[in-house]
């Protein structure tokens, strides 16, 4: 199969649904997708997990009792720190769970209480290739290119329960032509030393380093370094862009959301920037038209190349009135 070029260029600001359109519908699950994709969005992200029979499923964790009702169906399965891991489910096992909208895990209660109510519908956890069949069908019946952003999961868990999740899903993206740097793709991933084994796989794709913190891990066995030009050249010789948290590119403590310079400092190394997440219910941001001086303070005046939100029609309606 061959997934059509995308349509998206770095000055057009993608919009990335982030798990979906997940503000409106459980995460992740292809409804989300579905809706994301009707949206408009520009990309719809995958969070990829293997399981114990190595199927790549897209689901946020690595565990499955915040999204799903494992505890209930499968009570015995939990490992000794009370957390119930996708990959010692087979795929069969996970296809018998419903997927919920994300609790807290220590309350029971709802992480967002105003979104999809708990209790209603009957929703599943996707294989990668389910929703990359999904995708590339709407595309076709749409006459659109939405891409793809597909996100490795903690691949040293991975390698430390003896499995090598790039190794699974790569051939997975060949497979459905996600693979040449024009594909409508990006892998992202939190581990340095598993984007750069990426491309020693062979990947030439799209590739992004996400992060949280203004400084970095570039080797296992040294400390940190700040995010500074040299790093961010040295992440250059490797990934295409990168993925800082929100508060890393806008100041989201002060009313006026200004720019923190660190989308000029990666734009100069020759790295996107696509930072996460924009959600009408971040704590410091609550309503809809916040968000949408959100778009406003990313895209606009920090000059972000794309955002993940949780609202993508937003985005997408953001994107209109420009």
């Amino acid at each position: 199969m061959t997934a059509p070029t995308s349509p998206v260029q770095a000055a057009e600001k993608a919009i990335i649904a982030h798990r979906g359109a997940s503000g409106y519908l459980p995460e992740h699950t292809l409804e989300a997708k579905a809706m994301a994709h009707a949206f408009g969005a520009d990309f719809l992200e995958q969070d990829l997990v293997l399981t114990k029979d190595d199927v790549p499923i897209v689901i946020h964790d690595i565990t499955l009792e915040a999204v799903t009702d494992v505890e209930t169906r499968f009570p015995d399965r939990k490992r000794a720190d009370g957390k119930f891991y996708a990959i010692d489910f087979t795929l069969s096992e996970i296809k018998t769970l419903n997927v919920h909208e994300r609790i807290d895990t220590r309350s029971g209660k709802p992480a967002f209480p105003a979104r999809f109510p708990q209790g209603l519908g009957q929703f599943r956890i996707p294989t990668l290739e389910e929703e990359l069949q999904l995708i590339q069908g709407l595309n076709a019946s749409r006459g659109t290119a939405i891409g793809i952003y597909p996100e490795l999961k903690a691949p040293s868990f991975h390698h430390l329960e003896g499995k090598d999740l790039a190794g699974v899903v790569l051939p997975i993206l060949k497979k459905y032509g996600y693979w040449e740097k024009s594909s409508p793709c990006f892998v992202q991933c939190f581990e340095w030393a598993e984007v750069e084994r990426v491309r020693k796989l062979g990947y030439p794709g799209k590739l992004v380093f996400l992060m949280g913190r203004n400084d970095v891990r570039l080797s296992p066995a040294d400390a940190p370094v700040p995010l500074d030009e040299s790093a961010l050249k040295r992440i250059a010789q490797v990934a295409d862009g990168i993925g800082p948290s929100l508060g890393m590119v806008i100041d989201l403590e002060q009313d006026t959301l200004a720019p923190t310079g660190l989308v000029e400092k990666a734009h100069a190394a020759g790295l996107l920037v696509h930072p996460y997440t924009i959600r009408t219910d971040l704590p410091v941001r609550t309503s809809e038209s916040a968000s949408a001086d959100l778009f406003e303070a990313v895209l606009g005046r920090a000059r972000a190349d794309g955002v993940f939100t949780d609202q993508p029609d937003m985005g997408v309606a953001w994107k209109r009135s420009r």
